[in-house]
């Protein structure tokens, strides 16, 4: 491997400057590792309206300042502020009001996909004022997903870029970027390339943005092995999965687990938590749940189980399985529900109706509290994940770190991460369902139950998850290996 990469980032949120999911928190993890390795790498993302400038010492680049930028019929200007995350890792922010002021990462905007083809064609234009030639472009999601069909035409004679390679890293297939087809010259591709766009969609009326970073880019990623897999099948391609499958033919479809930041996500230095523990002394942990029982209103000994539950309440997460499972088991056994999220109003309203229904036994809180989704993962006996699909997943990682038995099913990312616990071996970091219904889910809480009630198989249990080790030092030496191979 060469000393040192030159590495060029593209995401569309980077935490902690922008969040709303696992990609955030992965960009900001993996530049921060590349950073701590050696390697020149440079992030690019939004300049949003509301992130905090000043804390990440955004200045502006006079080289990059009021830039002119065509779209088809659309004309823009934007400027470059840098600025740095933890440990000094760059950041790059594309600051284009017209684009990026409007109060949120994602909207339902008619200009939605020119919002992102200006960050992906800004942060190439960018490399070129800069005279940064990166050897990997590392673009993620549908956001940033044509980078490599642009470093193939608009950019193909730049030498600049002649010894670019592209990665598409894939959070979530459920989002491809889809607007209509008589959009097309907001691409802003050269005539003789118009050729080059997926000719079934264009005939159906629709451009696909992760369609065309699957055809085009030197190699996929996608963030578990599993759902490397998983999204080759008609079950889990949405659509997809012809194009996915030609490009595994290839062998160019991989999956490499998300890390884990342990700086941010530990029970033992948590900034959070005003005590900390570990596998030694997890007194404190039933310390803090009873805390957390007190502030939620949460009216119950601290003997009965603690479930916890963060998330966005969408329908990948497998809300809807819970609609018959977890009234019947608050109805039939004792233990108490705190759940902290927000996302689709049916799951919004099962879960406020849920509170009102079991006063005292469940809490809701809607909206995201980072505080408090720490203190749900510390103070927890339990920790509810039952995806329909889960690319990857982090809090199944954190549960285990902090101790608290992750319940989830067995697809993507949980199925890489969490192995059922076998109660004659004394292996296993948690407890697994495998099929998609509501009789498998009360199964799996059931069970969950049974062990909290056998105090030598628990302890076992908590002790097993906290020993596992996600972190980037492990992760993100995998994608180190698979620069390499690109760069050979």
């Amino acid at each position: 491997m060469p000393e040192k990469l030159a590495i060029c980032l593209l995401a569309s949120e980077v935490e902690p400057l922008s969040k709303t999911g696992g990609l955030a928190d992965v960009a900001g993890a993996l530049t921060r590792y590349l950073h701590g390795a050696g390697h020149d790498v440079r992030l690019f993302t939004p300049a949003y309206d509301f992130i905090d400038r000043v804390a990440c010492g955004a200045e502006p680049l006079a080289e990059l300042t009021q830039v002119p930028l065509t779209l088809g019929p659309y004309a823009y200007e934007f400027s470059v502020l840098r600025g740095s995350l933890a440990r000094g890792a760059p950041v790059y922010l594309i600051d284009c009001p017209a684009l990026y002021a409007r109060g949120s990462i994602y909207t339902s905007d008619p200009d939605e996909h020119l919002r992102f083809l200006v960050l992906t064609r800004a942060a190439l234009i960018a490399c070129q004022r800069l005279r940064f030639a990166p050897q990997i472009v590392h673009c993620n999601d549908w956001h940033t997903a044509f980078a490599p069909l642009f470093l193939r035409t608009v950019w193909a004679a730049e030498p600049l870029f002649a010894r670019a390679r592209s990665v598409l890293t894939i959070h979530n297939i459920g989002y491809q970027g889809i607007f209509p087809a008589a959009d097309v010259a907001d691409l802003g591709l050269p005539a003789q390339s118009l050729g080059l766009l997926y000719q079934p969609d264009l005939s159906a009326g629709r451009i696909n943005a992760l369609r065309h970073g699957i055809l085009y880019a030197d190699t996929i990623t996608t963030v578990s092995p599993t759902h490397a897999r998983e999204i080759c099948t008609d079950e889990y391609g949405m659509g997809l999965q012809d194009s996915l499958r030609t490009r595994a033919a290839q062998g160019e479809v991989s999956g490499i687990l998300n890390g884990v930041d342990y700086d941010e996500w530990d029970p033992r230095r948590d900034r959070y938590l005003p005590e900390h523990y570990d596998a030694g002394s997890l007194g404190v942990k039933a310390h803090l749940k009873r805390q957390l029982l007190a502030r939620r209103r949460l009216d119950v000994s601290p003997v009965v189980p603690l479930a916890g539950m963060v998330s966005r309440l969408a329908v990948q997460k497998g809300i809807e399985l819970m609609f018959d499972a977890v009234p019947r088991v608050l109805s039939t056994r004792p233990w108490v529900f705190a759940v902290l999220g927000s996302g689709e109003p049916q799951y919004e309203e099962f879960f406020s109706a849920l509170e009102q229904r079991f006063p005292g036994r469940v809490s809701y809180h809607r909206g995201y509290d980072d505080e408090l989704a720490h203190w749900i993962e510390a103070a927890s006996d339990l920790f509810l994940m039952p995806s329909r699909y889960e690319p990857c997943g982090l809090n199944q990682m954190y549960s285990l770190r902090y101790g608290t038995v992750p319940v989830v099913r067995r697809t993507g990312g949980l199925a890489d991460s969490v192995e059922h616990y076998d109660v004659a071996s004394g292996r296993g970091t948690g407890v697994v369902f495998n099929d998609f219904d509501a009789p498998a889910l009360e199964w799996a809480l059931n069970t969950a139950l049974d062990l909290y009630a056998l105090p030598a198989h628990w302890e076992r249990l908590i002790r097993n998850g906290m020993q596992c080790d996600f972190s980037w030092q492990n992760q993100g030496a995998q994608y180190l290996e698979l620069y390499a191979r690109l760069t050979a």
